[in-house]
């Protein structure tokens, strides 16, 4: 087994609890696991990025070579177009569909859905939509690792158990709340393959 995934965002999204769940899902299953960072202006809204490397072989580098990302998972479309060539030629793209506008020279959002649009495997969806039905919006990066979780090379239950393990501390309803979040996510990104 071998993932490397690229997940990025704009900072406060959530993308360092995406791979925090990632991360802990991984070590229950046994997996090597390497992880790099790197954080922009994130309390800003600025450019949050992480590589996160799993395999059930010793790993030598933290970060993803270009053209070699099997995932990338992104909570920005913009910054989803920002690590293309870091994907892979059959790798996978979930990212939401809603911009966050952070910067004045921000892309046509037509030109985004255009550059989206010519990748032959990805899955793109309305997070906060989808988990305002759920009860939250703030769960939308975990809406986000439902939709990714067919791709990731971890049994789903095991990324379950993961969120119980991050956000256990923080009280049932949450962990509740979080779990119901994963699932929508999963469904959707689930539909969108037949």
């Amino acid at each position: 087994m071998k993932a490397d995934i690229i997940l990025s965002g704009v900072g406060g999204q959530g993308i360092l609890s995406i791979a925090a769940v990632i991360g802990e899902a991984a070590l229950k299953e046994g997996l090597y696991m390497k992880q790099a960072e790197v954080h922009g202006m994130s309390q800003r809204g600025g450019d949050v990025q992480s590589n996160l490397r799993l395999s059930d072989q010793p790993i030598a580098s933290d970060l993803i070579p270009l053209g070699q990302a099997d995932l990338i998972i992104s909570l920005e479309p913009m910054e989803a177009l920002r690590y293309l060539p870091y994907l892979k030629k059959d790798g996978w793209l979930v990212t939401n569909s809603q911009p966050f506008i952070n910067i004045p020279n921000y892309p046509e959002m037509g030109n985004v859905n255009e550059e989206l649009e010519k990748l032959p495997h990805k899955v793109v969806l309305d997070v906060e939509a989808i988990a305002k039905e759920v009860g939250s919006v703030r769960a939308a990066n975990i809406v986000m690792l439902g939709a990714a979780a067919p791709f990731i090379g971890i049994e789903y239950d095991k990324i379950a158990d993961g969120i119980r393990r991050i956000f256990g501390r923080k009280g049932e309803e949450i962990v509740e709340m979080n779990l119901k979040a994963l699932k929508a996510g999963y469904d959707v990104a689930q539909s969108m393959q037949k």
